[in-house]
């Protein structure tokens, strides 16, 4: 097999945890291969301690244009260090889950002879291998991800995803949790009521109510005396403050008090996420904690909780147009996100009980 691979995904926190499996699958049949990673700065800190990823590459096409927004000097030289950086390691092959045909074309020019990925709207003209889809619709997304190794005649056994949390950010994670009263044997329930950053403006279509979010959390804490401790980054304040406000029992808010590099392990110290569809979902499922999520737009079978176990539970409300996110496409919704409201409280508290007895 080839010495270097450079993974190219510059999409968000779930699509990035969906391609674990792969990197564990490369260095299982090559210990010695060298990995790179092209990723977006967003999400540098769960690849950063990853010991199986020898070199990030944290600079997507995105955040170049955001650069050259600002300066354009400052975004042309970016590009030609990204450019330097990525071209010296002199990689062998590439493994592009972009669905952008500017990244393997880029991959082209720098000298990556084999250059591996989807074939989307012909988006796939400079691979040199390529799957053709329009989407990802009858396998989870990380199962068309492993679809890929079978043009280096790699078979995955461990589809377990994978997140490593370095033992510092362990240490910090139970301070930040100590000095907010909550101790080693506590029943402690995460909740995430944000999330899917990766979609930017149009990250409020895959979120549940927060006022449904306050309600679920009251109970936990009066029904089962729980610790409830609300995550997010500092986007999403608003919507933990609506929770707080709407409750009886205050929970622990660390909404924008906390980095992505501790967020893994705030996660890890719980004994329950409840979570809309995005990254912290599938980082608790990484790291072996229970979950109960509430999807609405995104099919669960692509993007749900993977690999599939009874220790997460997927809550949704069927509807004929559920679900409407298709081909990487999400339309206008003209029902106010009736799948998503249509999920009850009750439903959420009943399956969380359920999975913390």
């Amino acid at each position: 097999m080839a010495k270097k691979i450079l993974i190219i995904n510059p999409f968000g926190i779930g699509d990035v945890l969906f391609t674990t499996p792969v990197i564990k699958a490369l260095k299982k049949h090559d210990p010695a291969v060298f990995i790179g990673y092209w990723s977006n700065t967003r999400v540098k800190p769960i690849l950063a301690t990853n010991p199986q990823i020898n070199k990030v590459f944290a600079l997507s096409r995105g955040d170049l244009k955001k650069i050259y927004e600002k300066s354009f000097l400052k975004g042309l030289w970016s590009a030609l260090r990204l450019a330097w950086e990525i071209k010296k390691e002199h990689f062998d092959i590439c493994l592009d889950f972009s669905l952008d045909h500017r990244y393997s074309l880029f991959a082209k020019i720098i000298g990556i002879a084999r250059r591996v990925g989807f074939n989307y709207k012909g988006r796939g003209r400079f691979l040199t291998s390529r799957i053709d889809i329009d989407g990802y619709h009858d396998r989870h997304a990380a199962e068309y991800y492993l679809e890929l190794l079978k043009f280096l005649d790699i078979r995955a056994e461990d589809k377990e995803l994978y997140l490593a949390v370095p033992p510092e950010s362990e240490i910090k994670a139970r301070d930040i949790l100590a000095s907010a009263g909550i101790v080693e044997n506590d029943l402690v329930v995460g909740i995430a009521p944000g999330a899917g950053g990766s979609w930017g403006k149009d990250a409020s279509y895959k979120h549940w109510p927060a006022l449904k979010f306050a309600q679920v959390a009251d109970r936990l804490i009066s029904e089962l005396k729980a610790k409830v401790v609300i995550l997010g980054d500092e986007s999403e304040r608003r919507i933990a403050e609506v929770i707080v406000h709407a409750m009886r029992n205050k929970p622990v808010d660390l909404t924008g008090k906390t980095s992505l590099g501790i967020l893994p392990a705030l996660i890890k110290n719980c004994n329950l996420l409840i979570t809309n569809d995005g990254g912290p979902m599938h980082m608790a499922v990484a790291l072996g904690v229970k979950t109960v999520s509430i999807f609405g737009p995104v099919s669960e079978a692509a993007y749900g909780p993977f690999p599939s176990s009874r220790n997460h539970v997927v809550l949704k409300w069927d509807m004929a147009c559920r679900p409407c996110y298709k081909n990487f496409r999400l339309p206008a919704c003209d029902k106010d996100r009736e799948c998503l409201k249509s999920v009850s409280s009750d439903e959420v508290f009943s399956a969380s009980k359920a999975l913390l007895s």
